[in-house]
């Protein structure tokens, strides 16, 4: 390297070859006595200025084409020309007074390798400069692509700054659609929709897609470029980058592709720069993708939530539960649902948390008679790793997991006392601790509850907490019986027996008149769930198009209540001789079959009671010994 300090300088100090030639080339010139000292680039046979010192001068051609053949110092009259080493398209020319001689040409060799070695410590701090900015820059870009959480909000991003970034005209990001053969580009501009569908066998693009490697087109290579591509995006291809998008699992997802690079031919650092790029967006690309199909599946889900908790009928305690809901659902009110077993208190609970702005967050159901008082803080507000004997790990309880979401409190009035005050301190405070830990973990979850009992009569009698209930029962859903819903019945049976008879993979049957007016009349123990279990019997039992009343097989109530008896739309004679059908039938069951004790039951004569079932219509067998 020269001695001269400010040549060193230059080196040390330039930010490109431009600054350096700027400072060296006067200095090279003085050094040579040279009245002009010329950088020139060759261009494909043409001969291109990059920099010079001195009075500007018409170039020799041919000295240069021979220079730049020989690759030595060559000259001719007073000019000296020669290849810059380590640079194949550079040659430094310089002009003279006279004709140089040996010393001067010995000098201008010693120089070339200065300025050779010059220039290859700036190009490279250039490129690592220019590199590391290029990083950056990607990075940055790649941090908002990674934010972006929808496809084709994202594809456009890619396609802008990606355009910005390397300075070209157009960019394209194909994916590739496997089971069609197709390559989908977007954004397309000038194509309908925004979105070019071609074979995946199309142009330069195809061929990086089944090679697997980057390919680029310059302007004197313009054989390999699709014109029909071209034709239907209305633009004209002058040069082209194009690279493969593989996935974090090495799958081809599709290619990036650059169009028209502003300021010349696509270089080595660009082709670099857009497989880094490339990288970045494969991986965006497969995380927006997997967001797009989780949010699919929960709206799914939520969409099936909320067809599932349909509230069906059209008595008017349906349509005012109907209209409560409704109100009710977009606020955080705690709702109490009061109602029979089986009257579908859950269901009410899920149609509330699926209509309202907590839709896509959990719903977790919890039967508070199923909890024991040991398990009851564990299950509702988790429990750490070691707190009891069985807690071989942390686990997170009901209230953390419904954050956000509804917890919906089933059979609520068998809560202990105890737990009833746990309940109402997280109910107030909205904050769970569990079970041996310190950490306070704040809760969002949204509270229904739901029992069959009377809270109000439990509170009477010290059963239930007053303060409880009053933080619990800000909104009152009463669900009416089914035997008091009228022609709802019907309208159920047949909403139930076509759910079944799908799964059953047959057509739904209906129902005979007679058949429709025999469940208008049973009592329905069991309430909606009742009627949903015999709808399923049916639907996988039955056979034909058609649901007569012999099908009909309806289980009494085993609770022993005798309204499950009759039915309240029986005429008085009629509900009174099944009712003594009914309790004849009891106390002969009681008696073992012994007619003697049953009569003794009874308060009646053994030879009475034979004439009273002869007069009920029922058989009369006697079964004493």
């Amino acid at each position: 390297m020269s001695a001269n300090p400010v040549f060193l300088r230059a080196v040390i100090d330039s930010i490109n070859v431009s600054e350096l030639s700027a400072i060296v080339l006067p200095l090279i010139a003085s050094e040579l006595h040279s009245d002009f000292l010329a950088v020139v680039r060759s261009d494909k046979g043409e001969w291109a200025l990059e920099s010079f010192s001195g009075s500007r001068k018409t170039l020799p051609n041919d000295l240069l084409a021979e220079a730049l053949d020989r690759g030595g110092v060559t000259v001719s009259g007073s000019w000296l020309a020669c290849a810059i080493p380590q640079h194949a398209d550079l040659l430094l020319i310089g002009h003279f007074d006279q004709s140089p001689n040996p010393q001067t040409t010995a000098l201008f060799k010693s120089q070339i390798e200065e300025v050779a070695l010059a220039r290859s410590l700036v190009e490279e701090r250039e490129r690592a400069r220019s590199r590391i900015q290029r990083l950056q820059a990607i990075l940055g870009i790649a941090a908002q692509w990674n934010q972006t959480l929808k496809m084709e909000q994202l594809l456009q991003t890619m396609a802008e700054t990606s355009t910005q970034l390397l300075n070209v005209e157009r960019a394209s990001i194909f994916l590739w659609d496997r089971s069609h053969k197709m390559l989908v580009g977007r954004p397309a501009l000038g194509v309908e929709g925004g979105e070019l569908r071609i074979a995946d066998t199309t142009g330069i693009v195809g061929q990086v897609i089944h090679s697997g490697r980057p390919a680029r087109v310059d302007r004197h290579e313009q054989d390999e470029i699709d014109r029909r591509v071209d034709k239907q995006l209305g633009f004209h291809t002058r040069t082209l980058l194009c690279v493969p998008l593989v996935g974090g699992k090495g799958t081809m997802l599709g290619a990036f592709e650059l169009i028209n690079k502003r300021d010349g031919e696509f270089t080595d650092e660009d082709e670099e720069a857009l497989i880094e790029l490339a990288g970045h967006a494969a991986i965006a690309l497969e995380n927006t993708h997997e967001h797009e199909q989780l949010v699919k599946v929960r709206d799914q889900a939520a969409d099936e939530g909320t067809q599932g908790s349909q509230l069906i009928g059209n008595c008017p305690a349906i349509e005012a539960l109907r209209s409560t809901v409704a109100r009710v659902s977009n606020t955080d009110l705690a709702v109490l649902i009061l109602g029979e077993n089986g009257t579908g208190k859950e269901v009410v609970s899920k149609r509330i948390h699926y209509l309202s702005a907590r839709r896509n967050e959990p719903f977790i159901a919890v039967n508070c008679a199923a909890l024991t008082e040991t398990l009851l803080e564990s299950e509702l507000f988790g429990h750490e790793k070691g707190a009891f004997t069985d807690a071989y790990q942390t686990r997170p309880g009901k209230f953390e997991l419904a954050s956000g979401g509804t917890l919906f409190l089933d059979e609520i009035g068998d809560l202990s006392l105890s737990g009833q005050a746990k309940l109402l301190r997280v109910l107030e405070e909205k904050v769970v601790v569990r079970v041996g830990g310190s950490l306070p973990i704040h809760t969002d979850a949204r509270v229904i509850a739901a029992t069959n009992q009377k809270l109000a009569e439990l509170v009477r009698h010290k059963k239930f907490r007053e303060d409880l209930y009053f933080r619990l029962n800000v909104v009152t859903l009463e669900l009416a019986p089914l035997r008091d819903r009228g022609e709802d019945i019907v309208m159920l049976a047949e909403h139930f027996l076509r759910e079944f008879c799908v799964k059953a993979r047959r057509s739904a049957p209906t129902f005979t008149a007679a058949a429709s007016k025999r469940l208008l009349k049973h009592n329905w123990p069991g309430n909606v769930r009742e009627l949903r279990n015999l709808m399923e019997r049916i639907a996988y039992l039955s056979q034909g198009d058609k649901v007569d009343i012999d099908e009909l097989a309806f289980i009494l109530s085993p609770s022993g209540d005798d309204s499950a008896m009759f039915s309240l739309e029986l005429p008085l004679p009629d509900a009174t001789k099944r009712f003594q059908i009914e309790y004849i039938k009891k106390q002969i069951e009681r008696a073992r079959g012994s007619m003697t004790d049953a009569a003794e039951r009874l308060g009646l004569h053994r030879s009475n009671l034979y004439r009273k079932m002869k007069q009920l219509g029922m058989p009369t067998t006697d079964q004493d010994d």
